[in-house]
């Protein structure tokens, strides 16, 4: 009984400080600027405002918002699919030289995102894709793409081998048997991946603010620079758009949910 009131505790302490610092955002959001910055802050807004969300719809953000959403999908389905079909190739064939190719996909994850600004924009630039979302789309994937093949290599290794080889043994091509056998039991893998991938693309900042400088084509990471300036910091604005920021992402976990924990209790009993 003890045990079980000490680990009901601790959940509930985990629970509170992850997600006090969402409930503090949607607060600040919620209050006028002078009980923002007050010595003594309140708890909850004694006279909430919705003004500043209202001048979030008012203006560029619902198209920054939608900016985000199709870059960000777009990156989390490319990264998928090249994942998903690189990852089954490094896991079940025999590819020269593969140690170390794996070692050089973990390598070009480790370099600062700044080391990869120049060249990716003199790519960009001379292909014409310089401030298309096409453009963007690619650069985010140099970010994703590494990780979460080597994530869903990972996953594959754990598939044995004989499910794919006894499906061929009853007349399945090769493509069928991975079609059929292993690519449902490989999906907790491309919901983790999936999850890493659209946090990435949706978060980004640097490719973002230096690939495209039109206004219409601006993600919200970009936008909220905007409440920031040399003299002023407008912190409510920032928590409101920050608010609307975030959503997204727990709306994409939560349909993820399921096969993400499918696959953490698949990696707890391995072996």
């Amino acid at each position: 009984m003890t045990r079980r009131v000490l680990l009901y505790g601790a959940m509930l302490v985990i629970v509170v400080v992850s997600l006090f610092p969402f409930f503090w955002m949607v607060v600040t959001s919620l209050k006028p600027d002078q009980d923002i910055f007050t010595k003594t802050p309140e708890f909850l807004p004694t006279s909430p405002i919705l003004d500043r969300y209202v001048h979030l719809f008012d203006g560029a953000v619902p198209r920054q918002f939608l900016n985000s959403v199709l870059v960000a999908g777009a990156t989390t389905l490319i990264t998928g699919v090249i994942a998903l079909l690189a990852g089954y190739a490094l896991a079940r064939y025999k590819i020269p030289l593969k140690r170390y190719l794996l070692i050089v996909i973990l390598s070009i994850q480790m370099l600062p995102q700044t080391v990869l600004v120049i060249p990716l924009f003199v790519v960009l630039r001379n292909t014409g894709l310089l401030g298309t979302y096409q453009g963007l789309i690619l650069s985010h994937l140099a970010l994703t793409v590494g990780l979460a093949t080597y994530m869903l290599r990972s996953f594959y290794l754990d598939i044995p081998v004989e499910l794919e080889e006894s499906a061929m043994v009853d007349g399945a091509s090769r493509m069928k048997a991975v079609r059929l056998v292993v690519f449902p039991l490989v999906w907790p893998g491309l919901a983790a991946s999936s999850i890493y991938g659209f946090i990435t693309s949706w978060n980004e900042l640097m490719f973002s603010a230096t690939y495209m400088q039109q206004s219409d084509r601006e993600t919200l990471p970009v936008a909220l620079q905007q409440y920031f300036s040399s003299y002023y910091s407008d912190w409510g604005g920032v928590m409101a758009a920050s608010v609307i920021f975030t959503i997204p992402v727990v709306v994409f976990f939560l349909l993820v949910q399921k096969r993400l924990m499918q696959g953490m209790v698949a990696g707890a009993v391995k072996g």
